[in-house]
């Protein structure tokens, strides 16, 4: 069946289900494949719920006498051919979002001060990989003015292919940095990878949001020769059409901002102040890239810095938990070195009392993993953070002076014996070391 009449039949069934046990009424359920699970299997059953059809990929599982089955060679392809399709029906501004860290932040950033403006579809939590993808392009609905689309990746090429189903029409790259080595074999395999959201960009003449401040962004732009670009970066400069600064982080971050001379030609305008309810300096980056974006689709600075100080993180990542014992920055989803080291540098700067860390190892990082774990330990060291606890394997092989626990069921021993009290706890983690469940101990 070509995938022309394969929408079709989703115009009449606009309901799509990957999960058996989620069929409802007139839905179309597709059999995807994982590790331990086969969709095909459970086809019959998904009918037998309510699906009107099933989308299936072994034969076996087809029954040719019922026109309910629909058999393809692939299902998770034909499930992103299908989105890509029904991406196609809309003419509006897409946006693809994608980088090593802050990604999920700026998506719901920029999501926040677009929809000041415009009825805004953006990516649910963070669905940005082959599955979530699809999931989210199949949103798009009438009501939607523009879309803001976040893209993950963990191996090589992960993005090209992400983009050739989303075809975004304009996006940015957060930063690059040294995660996932086990499937991108290197960091220059992750600035490759990362690039592919530039070049799709770039040879469909859409315009591309850069970190002026970033070098490897920089020279990513400069190798690409791009066509349209916006800068943007915390350095006052010509060439920025916004920049920012930290004014403070005592606990949440407090910056200006301003437009910078080259933005559509005008000079400077009033500095903006905005007090966030976002922990870390780090954020500032994310903060400029969602006012710049904002701007360039017309949403006003007013609406701009009220939806910027209206954002409440709700995702463990940059979030301040206020416990009857403790302060706790929670960044607990995911970890990797060069997100480890801002969140270190971070937790440096905030103006509070009685600091304390509980890291979790930084999975992923094959060979050079032990080099990264240590590394950590010296950041620590430098950013004068002397009570530490440090969590998990690859911690406990490094050199230093730091407590170190297996996994996280002794740390929640330890807890419930030394009882902590008044302070403020970093929180940080790859999120299989499942630090997500020590805040309601503390």
């Amino acid at each position: 069946m070509k995938i022309s009449d394969l929408y079709k039949i989703y115009q009449q069934h606009p309901v799509i289900t990957t999960d058996s046990r989620n069929c409802p009424k007139g839905s179309i359920f597709i059999a995807l494949k994982g590790a331990s699970f086969d969709g095909n299997k459970f086809a019959a059953t998904a009918l037998e719920k309510g699906c009107s059809y099933v989308i299936v990929d072994e034969p076996d599982c087809c029954k040719a006498d019922d026109d309910r089955y629909i058999l393809t060679d692939n299902c998770l392809r034909t499930y992103k051919e299908l989105a890509r399709e029904h991406r196609r029906q809309y003419q509006i501004p897409i946006i693809g979002i994608t980088g090593t860290n802050g990604k999920t932040t700026t998506k719901e950033l920029v999501s926040a001060v677009l929809q000041k403006k415009y009825r805004v579809m953006h990516t649910e939590g963070n669905y940005n990989n082959d599955v979530g993808v699809p999931k989210t392009l199949l949103r798009l609905s009438d009501h939607d003015q523009i879309a803001v689309v976040e893209m993950g990746a963990s191996h090589l090429g992960d993005i090209k292919k992400l983009i050739e189903y989303v075809e975004p029409t304009c996006g940015m790259i957060t930063n690059v940095g040294r995660a996932h080595l086990q499937g991108f074999g290197s960091f220059e395999g992750v600035m490759k990878t990362k690039g592919e959201l530039y070049d799709f960009i770039n040879a469909h003449s859409g315009l591309i949001f850069i970190n002026h401040d970033n070098p490897h962004l920089m020279q990513m732009a400069q190798e690409r020769k791009l066509h349209r670009t916006i800068y943007y970066g915390q350095k006052t400069d010509d060439a920025l059409a916004v920049c920012g600064t930290v004014v403070s982080c005592a606990p949440f971050l407090k910056f200006t901002w301003t437009t910078g001379k080259a933005y559509e030609g005008q000079p400077a305008e009033r500095v903006h102040t905005v007090q966030t309810k976002l922990i870390g300096a780090y954020n500032l980056d994310n903060m400029l890239a969602a006012i710049t974006i904002g701007r360039h689709f017309g949403v006003s600075d007013e609406d701009i810095d009220n939806a910027l100080a209206m954002y409440v993180p709700t995702n463990n990542r940059s979030q301040l938990t206020i416990t009857p014992h403790n302060h706790l920055v929670v960044d607990a989803y995911n970890a990797n070195p060069s997100s480890m080291k801002a969140a270190i540098e971070a937790f440096k700067l905030m103006e509070v009392p009685d600091k304390m860390a509980i890291l979790g190892d930084m999975r992923e990082l094959g060979t050079v993993s032990g080099e990264e774990h240590q590394k950590v330990i010296g950041e620590l060291k430098d950013a004068g953070i002397t009570n530490v606890w440090l969590v998990g394997p690859e911690f406990g092989k490094t050199d230093c002076g730091f407590r170190k626990f297996k996994d996280v069921d002794e740390v929640k021993t330890e807890i419930a014996r030394r009882q902590p009290q008044n302070h403020y706890i970093l929180i940080k983690g790859s999120n299989g070391i499942k630090l997500f469940e020590l805040p309601s101990l503390l």
